[in-house]
């Protein structure tokens, strides 16, 4: 399956996209009860892409407590610049409204975001906890600073103790699995438990992350929340997929291959126009004022099951 998202301002048009692609219709959105059907609708939608985001954040050691953090300052920030009156940022007791949070929480917000923070969160998860005070707490290291290897649980300093020290009502064993699936512990030839690093990161996972939220996914939020505010056709940008869920397991490999082929085709052709409109203008020289414009190109897999959006 393919996902185009294309933003523009009077770039012109590409009549090719036509040949192969449907337009993306946006609409208004509207504020009013939870209970309206609209909002659960937009909920349950919303949950769509929510399930393969959370898939890449716990690959990365991100659980629920960081991403709801995270999740309350944007709500704080887009509330407090978009909806101000006469420039000014809006108060804190219409933030709250709008959010739902309480104003302690909005304060707290915007002054970690006045500090430079983007969002402070209260809580690590379990895991890091666990790892992290492995390597800190003295009960649990050697006379030269090392984390010990531990017995999974019998004596006093075990890594059951240590789990129900630190991790809350996880369970040891669950705790343990869960180390070893991610490479944070080991197991030794005497049964015993080795810890092989002291966080949950993994710099290649999370750099690819970090590059697909900030690259991929974000101009595409971007597309959706512009189209939704624009009632009028004209001013809206285009956003475009083609879909199909009939691709056989024997040809998967083979359509693969070929989108990423026409897809890389697709892009350099857009890099080049890029790069020969650069060459027309110096900002410099000019004075005027530029706008960053993106060409997201999306080729993704859906496992059977995993959703009823593809017809």
């Amino acid at each position: 399956m393919v996902f185009v998202m294309f933003c523009r301002r009077n770039l012109g048009h590409f009549s090719q996209l036509g040949n192969f692609v449907d337009e993306y219709r946006g609409g208004s959105i509207y504020f009013s009860s939870m209970h309206d059907s609209t909002q659960r609708r937009i909920l349950k939608a919303l949950l769509i892409p929510l399930k393969p985001i959370a898939r890449a954040l716990l690959r990365a050691g991100i659980g629920h407590r960081e991403f709801a953090e995270v999740s309350k300052a944007a709500f704080v920030e887009v509330a407090s610049k978009d909806y101000g009156i006469r420039g000014r940022p809006t108060n804190i007791s219409r933030v709250a409204v709008m959010t739902g949070l309480t104003r302690k929480e909005v304060k707290r917000i915007r002054d970690n975001s006045k500090s430079g923070e983007i969002a402070t969160v209260a809580k690590s998860t379990p895991m890091s906890s666990i790892l992290h005070r492995w390597y800190t707490d003295s009960q649990y290291l050697t006379s030269g600073g090392k984390p010990k290897e531990l017995a999974f649980e019998g004596d006093e300093l075990s890594f059951t103790s240590l789990v129900r020290k630190y991790g809350g009502d996880i369970p040891p064993g669950a705790m343990r699995t869960e180390l070893v699936r991610i490479d944070a512990i080991e197991e030794t030839s005497e049964g015993r438990l080795r810890v092989l690093k002291r966080n949950v990161s993994n710099l290649e996972v999370n750099d690819r992350i970090i590059n697909g939220l900030e690259n991929q996914l974000y101009p595409a939020a971007l597309a959706l929340a512009h189209n939704t505010a624009n009632d009028d056709l004209e001013a809206r940008w285009v956003q475009r997929s083609v879909t199909t869920k009939y691709v056989r397991d024997t040809d998967i490999t083979r359509v693969r291959r070929i989108s990423a082929d026409r897809l890389t085709e697709f892009s350099t052709t857009i890099d080049d126009f890029f790069a020969a409109y650069e060459t027309l203008y110096d900002e410099e020289e000019t004075g005027e004022s530029t706008k960053a414009v993106g060409v997201g190109l999306f080729y993704f897999e859906e496992d059977k099951g995993e959703t009823d959006i593809f017809p």
